[in-house]
């Protein structure tokens, strides 16, 4: 801090979330006097615009050259405060957000003279690395106008065409020799009576129509290069055949893999236990009487959350402990179907809980009032299956009934099977986007960024993210598409300057960099007579790894340099005077 800096300070109230527990008025009088603070305030609520305008004007009116604001988690405002450093003509990067909130009046709710004290002790770091920071312009990217949809399914294929509607080229990869997914074998879909199969017959045609739309069928991805706004991917088509394209972002949307029941999982296996994809294809072929294997049906036992809302046991040591979301309104859905085909039929609902969420609730009401039988059973207590007189028997314990175990005899059992990630070992190695505890791919923030993955240009829409009936799949495309037209459309993409930079003076190119960095953003190259590491701009995300296990200490993270780190512990090491 040897340069004299002008530093703004403002203090957050939080509307009491902070100052409930922090004295914050004692934090501003504590960092008053630190060298380069010229003002130090508080706001009741900084972030909102009477605030921010406040700041604004101080910043111009001191002519302040850093700011740092006292506050919530930079995940909320870190962009707010950075666009009104802009307004203000004050470089963003020379802003600093401290996280008084979540890292300290709501890690401290039963001591305030504490919480005061690390908010003091806090807030002098944050100005001791304000005082380091420079002006930065973040690094533009130029981008290209097309875009590589990966999965034909109906999320996909509304993507493409959205896509294609806004004038970008669109290439649209299915590994399979038609598009459309599961959708094409669903039949008839909730309360909007929609056929799976019409769905996409009306998607395909469009995508046929549209000039603007290149599907691939029986494609999958061999390879990708480049970064956001420049993609090289490399397509294997059938006959070994390799096209190269060259794309500004990739959205994929490669769905699920229905649950595969266990030999023995709730009776698989036996004569007239099925799947209720299964059952569903068997109602849609039936013109009359229903009749299974030659036997009409009589009664049908349908059973819930097989494949989901697992735990951990020897017979299931890598659980599915999500729940699939559509199973309990599917099913719910095939009581109107087959009451509307034979209103005789027997049905019963064996369920842990029903999750018939919004308005597909009035699935579970007409399902209930049309007659079908609903018993609830515990984990502790499954159902049971087994042949009995040449006959399904199912043993159950209801709990609705006092916990009375009844038997019920079944033509049919059907079981409602959950969604699981879709294998994809070979594309998950070439996009290297993170997958989730649950296996699926991992958005950056499920409210704050969605469909976005940590790579750059790389989105995430329908079931790939997570189970989701057809509505949300394509509200998650169309999610996906908003983000990447408002990416492609303008033409160039600004990225965060805050990543490594390497010292070519101490580099002498060990290739531990590479091997750390989990992005591939480090290349070779040659200067003068030796080789150095040479950090990829557009790749980099300023994560890290690469600069602990440089042994010649030749890179650091801008914005969070070893000069800035080793001012933040002196300055936080500083004794606070007691109140």
């Amino acid at each position: 801090m040897t340069q004299k800096r002008r530093i703004g300070v403002y203090i957050c109230h939080c509307g009491g979330n902070i100052s409930d527990y922090v004295n914050v008025e004692k934090v501003a009088d504590a960092v008053k006097g630190v060298p380069g603070v010229e003002v130090a305030k508080t706001h009741v609520f900084a972030c909102s615009d009477a605030s921010q305008q406040e700041m604004i004007n101080e910043i111009k009116e001191q002519h302040l050259d850093g700011l740092v604001v006292a506050s919530c988690s930079p995940k909320l405002h870190m962009f707010t405060f950075r666009g009104m450093a802009k307004r203000a003509d004050l470089n963003p990067y020379q802003y600093i957000q401290v996280n008084l909130r979540e890292q300290c009046s709501w890690a401290h709710t039963s001591d305030k003279i504490g919480a005061t004290e690390k908010g003091i002790h806090l807030l002098r770091a944050g100005i001791a690395k304000c005082a380091l920071t420079h002006p930065l312009n973040a690094i533009r990217v130029e981008t290209k106008p097309r875009v590589l949809v990966i999965g034909a399914g109906v999320a996909g294929m509304r993507a493409a065409i959205m896509l294609a509607d806004m004038g970008l080229a669109v290439y649209l990869v299915e590994r399979e020799n038609q598009p459309g997914g599961w959708a094409r074998v669903t039949g008839e879909q909730g309360p909007e009576k929609q056929n799976g199969d019409q769905v996409v017959s009306a998607l395909a045609e469009r995508i046929r129509q549209h000039d603007n739309i290149m599907l691939y069928t029986g494609a999958e991805v061999v390879s990708k290069d480049g970064s956001i706004g420049d993609f090289t991917v490399a397509l294997r088509l059938k006959g070994s055949e390799t096209v190269s394209l060259n794309v500004g972002a990739i959205i994929v949307a490669t769905g699920f893999a229905p649950y595969q029941p266990r030999a023995g999982e709730y009776g698989w296996g036996l004569p007239g236990v099925v799947s209720l994809a299964d059952f569903r294809q068997l109602l849609s072929e039936t013109k009359g009487r229903l009749e299974y294997q030659g036997k009409p049906v009589r009664s049908v036992a349908f059973i819930y959350c097989v494949g989901s809302r697992q735990t951990e046991s020897e017979t299931c040591p890598e659980p599915n402990a999500y729940c699939s979301r559509y199973c309990c309104s599917a099913t719910t859905h095939t009581a109107g179907l087959l009451r509307q085909l034979d209103a005789k039929i027997h049905q019963y609902h064996l369920y842990r809980d029903v999750r018939t969420y919004g308005a597909l609730e009035k699935l579970y009401e007409k399902a209930r009032t049309d007659g079908a039988l609903f018993l609830r059973w515990t984990p502790e207590k499954p159902p049971r299956v087994e042949t009995k007189d040449g006959r399904l028997s199912v043993l159950v314990t209801d709990t609705l009934t006092g916990n009375e175990e009844l038997e019920i005899g079944a033509d049919l059992v059907v079981l409602a099977t959950g969604m699981e990630p879709r294998q994809n070992e070979g594309l998950n190695s070439i996009l290297k986007i993170p997958e989730s505890t649950d296996g699926f791919y991992k958005e950056i923030h499920i409210k704050l960024r969605p469909v976005e993955t940590v790579i750059d240009g790389v989105f995430v829409a329908g079931a790939a993210q997570g189970p989701k009936a057809l509505a949300e799949s394509v509200a998650s495309a169309l999610a996906a598409v908003a983000k990447t037209g408002g990416l492609l459309k303008k033409g160039f993409v600004d990225l965060e300057p805050l990543i490594a930079k390497v010292n070519p003076e101490k580099c002498t190119w060990c290739d531990k960099c590479l091997q750390a960095c989990p992005y591939g953003a480090i290349k070779r190259i040659h200067t003068g007579e030796k080789e150095i590491a040479l950090v990829i701009e557009s790749l980099c995300k300023g994560e890290g790894a690469c600069v602990p296990v440089c042994p010649h200490d030749a890179i650091e993270i801008e914005g969070y340099r070893d000069d800035q780190i080793m001012a933040m512990i002196d300055a936080s090491l500083k004794e606070v005077a007691t109140p």
